[in-house]
C-alpha cells in the first residue's frame, strides 16, 4: 500500500492511498482513534474560523473534531445532522447527499428542535475532508432551510479542487492520486 504524508501543527501522519475508482484514488483521513490529531485539527480550525454561534457537522468523521472544537472553545452546544432520525427527534429536516467517499446516496437530517435554535444564528459548518462538496452542500441546505446564516465553511483537508474554492477555509490541501500512489496532475 502507498501512503500519502500529511503534517497537521505539529503532527505528522501517513495517510494510505486508497482506491475510488481504477483511475482514482485518495488519501484516507480519519481521526477516529486519534486523540492527538484530532485535537490538534480542532486547534487549527478554531484558529481560522470566522465568528459563528454554533457550529455543525454531518455525520460521522466530522463528530470527534466539532466535539473537540467546542471543548477547546468553551462552546457549549454543536449542531450534528444525522443519517437516519432517531427516537428523540421531534422531527426532522432532510436533505440527500452523494460523496466520493460512499457508494450511494445518502440522506443527512437535522432535528427540528435544533433547527429552531438556528434560526437567525451564524452557523459555522465544519467537515473532515471536502472532496466534491457535496456534504458541504448538503449542510448549507439544512441551515439555511432551518432559518440559520452560513457564518463559514471549514475542513481539515481540501481535496483536489475543492482547494481552489474561495468559500473553503481549509487548513491543508490533499491532492488526488493515480494507482500507483502519484499525485494526479
Amino acid at each position: 500500500m502507498n501512503y500519502y504524508p500529511v503534517k497537521i501543527g505539529g503532527l505528522e501522519r501517513k495517510l494510505p492511498i486508497c482506491r475510488v475508482s481504477d483511475d482514482l484514488y485518495i488519501g484516507g483521513f480519519v481521526v477516529f482513534g486519534d486523540y492527538e490529531l484530532t485535537v490538534e485539527c480542532a486547534k487549527e480550525l478554531l484558529e481560522k474560523a470566522p465568528e459563528h454561534d454554533y457550529m455543525i457537522t454531518a455525520e460521522a468523521k466530522g463528530i470527534p473534531i466539532i466535539h473537540e472544537m467546542a471543548r477547546q472553545s468553551g462552546e457549549k452546544k454543536y449542531f450534528l445532522a444525522r443519517k437516519d432520525p432517531k427516537m428523540y427527534m421531534t422531527g426532522v429536516f432532510e436533505v440527500k447527499v452523494r460523496s466520493i467517499t460512499t457508494d450511494k446516496e445518502q440522506r443527512l437530517i437535522l432535528d427540528k428542535a435544533d433547527a429552531e435554535l438556528m434560526k437567525g444564528k451564524r452557523i459555522l459548518i465544519v467537515d473532515d475532508v471536502v472532496s466534491t462538496g457535496e456534504s458541504l452542500r448538503a449542510l448549507e441546505e439544512l441551515v439555511k432551510a432551518a432559518g440559520g446564516i452560513i457564518a463559514g465553511k471549514m475542513c481539515v483537508l481540501a481535496e483536489g479542487a475543492a482547494a481552489d474554492r474561495d468559500d473553503l477555509i481549509y487548513i491543508k490541501r490533499l491532492p488526488l492520486f493515480n494507482p500507483d500512489g502519484s499525485v494526479k496532475e
